[in-house]
């Protein structure tokens, strides 16, 4: 039975100002985690130590099936990091770093580095000081693809990168997934990039996981409703109800367990259903770190 891709269990982590907090969750393999969380909110952190870079103070974290950090060296064979800050040598040359790469790993599949460097529009004689922003991001993912890992961690690839460099990244993230052994786990704050192509999401803030679920059931569990209330009715306060909005007769609801039956108890209760309207990725995140920071004092 092959292992998860990713296994984390009650890791904490201090820091002076800032705290992970118990953080738990798991990649399935074959499959891709969006990693949501805004800005300081532990993705980094936690992506440190996944790589063995920092090492956790409490908890367990096994990568692959290897124990971080203990076993970080044979976990590490298998594994591609890639983020939009990542160093290359200025003055080396776009296929210096590729034959680089190449002398290290033994998994580099040359014909598909080559593929890469067509659809992204490289040319392997470039110097990198050279480059734009985007083209730096896409040869930082050329290097980590052509070597065909079976776990791929991305920290915030598309930031910073215009509409058509975005796609183009995007597009070949897509074409990866498309393969069933290999596994991303794709850190971001940008909810609309993660959910082109995750099918596993989880939030995370202020050190926290607030949430971790296949993305269809997110998709399909949140709800925005829209009430009509006479003059003398209440809402009624139903399981799943993460927030209320009232506005004279107007009522907006957002539910995080929305089914049919609600609906049928709001107007049990003299009001009126108006709409009840299907929520985005980011609708659904905002609104969980909402929900989060009004719940869990700071």
């Amino acid at each position: 039975m092959m292992h998860t891709a990713i296994d984390v269990a009650g890791v904490g982590k201090k820091y002076p100002y800032f705290e992970l907090k118990d953080i738990e969750f798991r990649l399935d393999h074959g499959c891709v985690m969006g990693f949501i969380g805004p800005n300081g909110a532990g993705k980094s952190t936690t992506i440190r130590i996944l790589m063995g870079l920092i090492h956790q103070d409490r908890g367990v974290v096994r990568v692959l099936g290897h124990a971080m950090p203990a076993e970080q060296t044979i976990a590490k064979q298998d594994m591609g990091f890639v983020s939009e800050d990542m160093r290359l040598y200025g003055h080396a040359s776009i296929g210096w770093h590729m034959d680089f790469i190449k002398s290290i790993y033994p998994t580099w599949d040359s014909a598909y580095a080559d593929e890469l460097v067509r659809r992204f529009g490289l040319t392997p004689e470039q110097k990198i000081k050279g480059l734009s922003h985007g083209q730096r991001v896409k040869v930082a993912l050329l290097l980590v693809l052509a070597r065909r890992p079976r776990l791929m961690i991305l920290d915030e690839p598309t930031t910073g990168l215009d509409p058509v460099a975005r796609r183009e990244v995007l597009a070949e993230l897509m074409r990866v997934v498309e393969n069933e052994e290999r596994s991303i786990l794709f850190s971001s704050h940008n909810t609309q990039d993660v959910e082109q192509i995750a099918d596993q999401i989880t939030f995370i803030d202020r050190g926290q996981i607030i949430d971790s679920r296949d993305k269809e059931t997110f998709l399909d569990n949140w709800r925005r409703v829209r009430l009509e209330v006479p003059d003398g009715i209440t809402v009624p306060s139903l399981p799943g109800i993460v927030h209320e909005e009232q506005d004279g007769h107007l009522a907006v609801l957002t539910i995080n367990s929305y089914s049919p039956d609600m609906a049928t108890s709001f107007q049990q209760a003299g009001t009126t259903v108006r709409d009840v309207t299907p929520m985005t990725l980011e609708e659904i995140f905002i609104s969980s770190v909402a929900s989060n920071r009004t719940e869990v004092p700071t």
